[in-house]
């Protein structure tokens, strides 16, 4: 019985994970689905989709008709207009990355909606990083 119960768990947890797996987006975002997510979350008169900087970003017209520049997690569509808030200090973001293995982190700044920084990644190449103003989180890296 106990032998049942534990094979039922164990399949239950390998179908969760490859569950998520396959849930998880495998490729970027392409240019018509990001215009797409915009349109679905009220943005209009969406102008100038580009990828750069490893962030999708455009220049759009809020549901208030304002106009605001956006950037898009290229991997998730998570949106990030340039006029929001930051939950996150300087010095909140230079510790993430340093706990995330970054080290020589500088360069830091809130710009258009997200965080940026400079710094070399765990194995010791120069990067640029785009992060989720909220969390912290990596959104978008280029290697220089």
């Amino acid at each position: 019985m106990k032998k049942t119960i534990v094979l039922t768990a164990l399949l239950s947890l390998a179908t969760g994970a490859a569950f998520a797996q396959s849930a998880a987006p495998k490729e970027p975002l392409t240019e018509q689905q990001v215009r797409a997510r915009l349109t679905e979350q009220g943005y209009t008169k969406i102008n100038d989709v580009k990828f750069e900087d490893g962030v999708w970003k455009a220049d759009a017209h809020s549901a208030q008709g304002a106009s605001v520049d956006v950037r898009l997690d290229a991997k998730t569509g998570q949106v990030y207009p340039g006029k929001q808030v930051a939950n996150l200090s300087e010095a909140d973001v230079r510790a993430r990355l340093s706990a995330a293995g970054y080290t020589n982190v500088h360069d830091v700044d809130y710009d258009n909606g997200i965080w940026n920084a400079e710094a070399d990644d765990p194995a010791g190449k120069d990067v640029e990083l785009k992060l989720d103003p909220a969390t912290g989180k990596v959104i978008g890296k280029e290697k220089d």
